[in-house]
């Protein structure tokens, strides 16, 4: 069979979604294919040979995957929201920053897949005995004790119970996530983002506040003995924080007090005292 032309950097013609999208719907063999971006939303497969094919940054929200061979695919950025991958093979495959919010993957080969980064929620299914929590993977539950997540996007992030001890969250965007009762003791949240984020009971001894959005943020019965540092931290309309805390955030020392929210302008003394 000839090579079909799926290369998105190549100079000939590319096919369109829809011709693209009825190949694969035929069942032909697409491995090593270059299928970048393809929307295959709601898509019923069975049987199709995907081994080793390009989906970077491909949309299979609610696809039905049954005995797919996804083995060694390269699905970096992908969304597999509420798929259902019923003994797909995906064995050493690359989901690294995948979307596997509701996906079933009770069912499927896992050997060797590669999940960094890659977003699962409560409803995702992992085989029984598979790892999920140490897998690099961000949900529920997630060991990500000194992860570097730098500039992540972490936007309503479902992270409750996860543990982040010692990790690396500067800049990171955790606008809405849920943090109920995770363990974030000695990480660097340096202008981290997180307006409206639920921190409920979460732990916090030792963490770097600098310049951290926090405004409205859920801060019922955080732990903290000490703090690195909260200089510039906007706690503008936080929800639940005791006023035994609020009065040791401000006899923090002046420097930090004074100083203004790269953003917001506001100090954090007056973001504290509204």
């Amino acid at each position: 069979m000839a090579e079909l032309m799926f290369n998105h950097s190549s100079p000939e013609t590319p096919l369109s979604q829809s011709q693209a999208r009825k190949l694969i719907e035929s069942g032909i063999d697409l491995s090593h294919q270059d299928l970048y971006q393809i929307n295959l939303s709601g898509i019923q497969l069975k049987n199709n040979l995907l081994t080793r094919t390009s989906l970077i940054k491909s949309n299979w929200t609610q696809a039905y995957l049954t005995t797919v061979d996804l083995s060694g695919a390269d699905l970096r950025g992908a969304t597999l929201a509420q798929a259902v991958l019923i003994d797909a093979k995906l064995c050493g495959a690359c989901l690294y920053r995948t979307d596997l919010s509701g996906a079933d993957l009770s069912k499927a080969d896992l050997t060797d897949v590669q999940l960094q980064g890659a977003r699962y929620d409560s409803q995702t299914r992992f085989p029984p005995d598979f790892a999920y929590k140490s897998s690099g993977a961000i949900g529920p539950g997630a060991n990500l004790n000194g992860a570097a997540l730098n500039t992540a996007n972490l936007r309503y992030a479902d992270l409750q119970g996860a543990s982040l001890l010692g990790a690396y969250l500067g800049g990171a965007d955790l606008t809405g996530a849920n943090l109920c009762r995770a363990r974030l003791s000695q990480a660097d949240l340096r202008k981290a983002f997180l307006p409206g984020a639920c921190l409920r009971q979460a732990r916090l001894n030792g963490v770097n506040l600098t310049g951290v959005d926090l405004r409205a943020a859920d801060l019922t019965e955080i732990e903290f003995e000490t703090l690195e540092s909260i200089a510039g931290a906007d706690f503008t309309l936080v929800q639940g924080l005791s006023q035994q805390n609020r009065d040791r955030l401000l006899d923090r020392p002046a420097h930090e007090l004074e100083a203004c929210h790269p953003l917001t302008l506001k100090t954090t003394y007056a973001s504290l005292k509204q």
